[in-house]
């Protein structure tokens, strides 16, 4: 499938203030599950500079700085992405021990996998929620990520949060609803306490056209032979070919699509517009 996205971020402050360097994780990702055939990013007003880099987590991130003071900010994307995950459960599990829980990974890929296993162990409804999910599964592992996929979307309400950090697992499951990003830090904290490893992942969903889009949040999980797999606790399935990725993490802060400070006394807004529609350009050779 061929996407055309067009995002905008725009934001606003009281008086004139000093920006500091801003990250920006908004390309998206280039790799077998889809790839990137067009970007573009303006910003208005005109940046000092602007830098692109591999971050520490592989994600394609651009620094820019600013010279001056402003009111108003504009960072304005255009992407045309090709995803190509047709069927989301076409690999092998190469490794006999990873297709039961508790899931244990080979010394030297648990010490790669370390950040992205590192969890709360103090989390009674955490331990419990997974319990009752893999006595469901009998402890398969394939059925045990499809089932949790489900069983997340039936028990919580979902709730749109446009801003704000996610909630912790436990205050999700407290709450009884949740927005796409704390569904997925309540995956990923289930995963990772039966030594799943589990990253987050910010991107794009083709959802219904005539409502309003906004950045999605999903969840990956590591399985010996199968990579990186990815699973959409807000929509109850595996990821597949309406999903395009744009950043991961092993913690949601590190995954969000732009961050930074300014200098200044000022209150701060910030509004997001985001377009997404299936192209009809020919990209053939």
């Amino acid at each position: 499938m061929l996407f055309e996205i067009t995002h905008r971020t725009r934001y606003h402050y009281s008086v004139p203030v000093g920006l500091e360097p801003m990250t920006l994780r908004l390309r998206p990702r280039s790799d077998v599950n889809q790839t990137v055939h067009r970007y573009h990013v303006e910003v208005t007003p005109s940046p000092g500079g602007i830098s692109h880099c591999v971050g520490l987590d592989g994600n394609n991130t651009e620094t820019i700085w600013f010279n001056g003071m402003y009111e108003n900010l504009l960072i304005e994307v255009h992407t045309l992405v090709e995803t190509h995950l047709g069927d989301p459960f076409n690999f092998l599990i190469t490794d006999p021990l990873a297709l039961k829980l508790p899931f244990k990974y080979e010394p030297l890929i648990a010490a790669a996998l370390a950040h992205y296993l590192s969890h709360d162990r103090d989390a009674p409804a955490v331990l419990a929620f997974a319990q009752e999910i893999m006595q469901a599964t009998r402890y398969d592992t394939i059925p045990f990520l499809a089932l949790l996929t489900e069983r997340i979307p039936q028990r919580l309400a979902y709730t749109l949060r446009e801003h704000g950090d996610p909630w912790t697992p436990e205050e999700t499951l407290k709450h009884g609803q949740g927005a796409c990003r704390d569904f997925s830090v309540l995956f990923m904290a289930v995963c990772r306490s039966v030594g799943i490893a589990a990253r987050f992942v910010s991107g794009y969903c083709m959802g219904d056209a005539s409502v309003d889009n906004h950045m999605h949040a999903w969840v990956e999980v590591y399985l010996p032979g199968a990579g990186w797999r990815g699973f959409d606790p807000s929509r109850g399935g595996a990821v597949s070919n309406d999903h395009i990725a744009v950043a991961t993490s092993h913690n949601a802060l590190e995954a969000a699509p732009t961050f930074g400070h300014y200098r200044g006394e000022a209150l701060s807004s910030m509004a997001a517009e985001i377009s997404i529609h299936l192209s009809e350009q020919d990209i053939g050779g």
